[in-house]
């Protein structure tokens, strides 16, 4: 069976397209040769679990080293039984070495004094006392350990250090999707560690970056080599682009233009624009798991001024920050913040207006003309009517009042977009906007990709308490959105959030048009809302 691009579990290099494992990790070696012990955390499907994995397999190969690969995730219904997660990790343990290591480095059955509280230490002591090699250990999945079980489990390991390499492990590392102060616990007031201890003895806490264009292009050049099907440069560039080398986006765009899509020849970078939206529409588990965490207060404190354009204000913890990249959601050039990606800047906002979508009454397709473009002043006619009716109830009761315009104009764009073209999304952080763009489709082929293209931009401004009226900074920030767009026109929409702005009867009168100019002398549509 030929190889595929991985959507699923760790990579095994004989079934999937792979880069080297380890690339990513060039500390790793150095750390085992010292004897460190060490924290390894990294956002979920990047490949953290298959290198730890090769990592373990060359340290056995050498000669040097009984290195083994186990994982803690079956414990994590045990949080608060500490013996009946200890007894899980173990069980692993010994189940990963007799399908991994020789017979003369396995681990002998744990010993039968040990009880709750020192059973995983004691096993773990007897067989580094009994192996003939210095015991390399890696625990994947450790944050799935939670509470009392968590707690137990690191301080058996701290205990064990100062006896390393001939009564403990030469190395362990802790595995997971955050750093050692994020470990969730039940006690002390706080639900995190908030400190290294009970696991101080770590030397250094690591993480895996995403791939580099190149490393998309050679992962890509992999399926050419063995399928001869080529990528145009431009495929390749718009598929880091939109992925940033997220591990598994990248793999799961390709699954989607070989799958889905089925493109026979070379890809073209149409195919990725498909693959992208059929994606993001595939609620995989993947974006569905990422999507989950904005239900968490510490990542809405600091998603929820992203989406609206604001300034992240003093009272956002770094420590949340941080949480929020380990998780992969956002990540930074320089010192700038920012969504992650493309495809989770589109996954997070359609998730949070989902729940308004599926409560929309879809109006009548009046904004799409016979001849295939968009009539973009009646889809803004059909929103206004639809916020003079719905506005006022649906921001009273949405759940991120930071971002609520915003996500009300994005429900209602996304349920009337779908299928006839995509809607691309810019937050200007600290620039107090979002920026719109609406790709309408004028025809499409029988694969489902676009034969041309009518472009909107719109740019959502929200006049808050304190402020003047943003109407001047709005044209010259819309003005700078066009021009990298190459537009003559757009739209921009002007929302009054002020607590002396008309509400009840008065806000049925919202929703007042006029036309504006930009400094450079572009024309814009002012809509007041």
């Amino acid at each position: 069976m030929p190889r595929h691009f991985n959507i699923a579990g760790p990579n095994r290099i004989e079934m999937h397209y792979t880069l080297p494992a380890l690339a990513r990790l060039p500390e790793v070696h150095r750390l085992v040769a010292a004897q460190a012990w060490f924290v390894l955390h990294a956002p979920r499907q990047v490949g953290k679990t298959t290198a730890m994995r090769a990592l373990a397999q060359e340290l056995t190969a050498s000669g040097d080293y009984a290195a083994l690969w186990a994982t803690c995730e079956a414990g994590e219904p045990y949080r608060d039984d500490p013996a009946a997660a200890e007894r899980i990790v173990v069980s692993d343990m010994l189940r990963k070495a007799e399908s991994y290591l020789p017979a003369e480095l396995r681990p002998p059955a744990p010993p039968a004094g040990a009880g709750a509280g020192n059973f995983l230490s004691e096993f773990i002591h007897y067989w580094c006392r009994t192996c003939p090699r210095p015991v390399v250990l890696l625990l994947d999945e450790i944050d799935a350990l939670q509470n009392d079980a968590m707690i137990s489990v690191l301080r058996q390991l701290r205990g064990l250090y100062a006896e390393r390499p001939v009564a403990a492990p030469s190395t362990v590392a802790l595995i997971g999707l955050r750093d050692v102060r994020d470990y969730k616990v039940a006690s002390g007031g706080s639900p995190h560690l908030g400190t290294a201890s009970p696991f101080n003895v770590k030397a250094a806490s690591m993480t895996m970056g995403s791939f580099t264009r190149a490393d998309v292009g050679a992962l890509y050049a992999q399926h050419t080599a063995e399928t001869g099907q080529e990528f145009a440069v431009e495929a390749v560039d718009l598929a880091y682009e939109v992925t940033q080398g997220q591990p598994w986006l990248v793999n799961a765009l390709m699954d989607q233009v070989l799958n889905s899509i089925r493109v026979a020849g070379r890809i073209e970078v149409a195919h990725i624009a498909r693959a992208k939206e059929l994606l993001i529409l595939s609620r995989s588990t993947h974006l569905d798991s990422l999507a989950d965490k904005l239900n968490e207060p510490r990542v809405r404190a600091v998603i929820a001024p992203i989406l609206a354009g604001e300034q992240l204000g003093a009272e956002v913890p770094q420590r949340d920050l941080e949480y929020c990249e380990d998780l992969g959601l956002l990540a930074r050039d320089n010192k700038l913040i920012r969504i992650a990606n493309p495809i989770y800047r589109e996954v997070l906002p359609r998730e949070l207006a989902s729940v308004w979508q599926r409560r929309m009454d879809l109006p009548e397709r009046r904004w799409a003309l016979t001849d295939g473009r968009l009539d973009i002043r009646a889809l803004l006619q059909a929103f206004v009517a639809f916020w003079r009716e719905n506005g006022e109830w649906m921001v009273r009761q949405q759940a991120w009042p930071e971002s609520a315009q915003q996500i009300v104009v994005m429900a209602f764009l996304q349920r009337l977009v779908n299928g006839g073209g995509y809607i691309e999304r810019e937050y200007g952080l600290g620039r107090k906007r979002l920026d719109l763009l609406i790709r309408w489709f004028t025809g499409v082929d029988a694969a489902g990709l676009p034969t041309g293209e009518d472009r909107h931009a719109l740019e959502l401004k929200v006049w808050r308490d304190g402020q003047k009226d943003p109407l001047e900074k709005g044209l010259e920030q819309i003005d700078g959105y066009l021009e990298r767009l190459g537009l003559a026109t757009g739209t921009l929409m002007l929302f009054d959030a002020r607590t002396s702005a008309p509400s009840g009867d008065g806000w049925e009168k919202r929703g007042e048009f006029s036309e504006a100019q930009t400094p450079s002398g572009r024309a814009v549509t002012l809509l007041r809302l």
